[in-house]
C-alpha cells in the first residue's frame, strides 16, 4: 500500500503540469456557462464583455456567431437584439448587461453547484 502511494506520488510530481491542466479543466466544468450571441462587428457586444470582465473567473464564456450558417436559427431569433446572453442555456438578458440580474443569477447557480459537492 505504501509502495503504491509512493509510486503514485512520484508519478504526480513528474507530471504536475499536466495534472494541473487537468484540474483546471475539471474545475471549470463546474462553472456556469454564459453564452453570448453575437456577430462581427458588434460594438455593444464588445462593451458587454468589458462590463463582464471582473466576473470572468466565475463563468465560462461561449460566443455564438449568429451569422454562421449552422447558427441560422439563432440569427432568425436574435438578429435585431444582439448582444443576447443565456446563462446555462436559459435566456438571461439582451442589448446591454444588467449587472444586478447577472450577479443574482450567477450567485444562485454558484450556490446550487456548491450544494452539489
Amino acid at each position: 500500500m505504501v509502495l503504491c502511494f509512493l509510486s503514485r506520488t512520484m508519478h504526480l510530481a513528474r507530471y504536475s503540469s499536466r495534472l494541473l491542466g487537468r484540474q483546471l479543466c475539471s474545475s471549470s466544468a463546474n462553472k456556469p456557462v454564459l453564452t453570448l450571441f453575437t456577430k462581427k462587428p458588434c460594438p455593444l457586444c464588445d462593451e458587454a464583455k468589458e462590463v463582464l470582465e471582473p466576473y470572468k473567473r466565475r463563468f465560462i464564456l461561449q460566443e455564438v456567431d449568429i451569422t454562421l450558417p449552422e447558427n441560422s436559427a439563432w440569427y432568425d431569433k436574435y438578429k435585431y437584439d444582439i448582444p443576447v446572453f443565456h446563462l446555462n442555456g436559459k435566456f438571461l438578458m439582451k442589448h446591454r448587461v444588467d449587472i444586478q440580474k447577472f450577479e443574482d443569477q450567477l450567485s444562485k447557480l454558484e450556490l446550487h453547484n456548491d450544494g452539489n459537492h
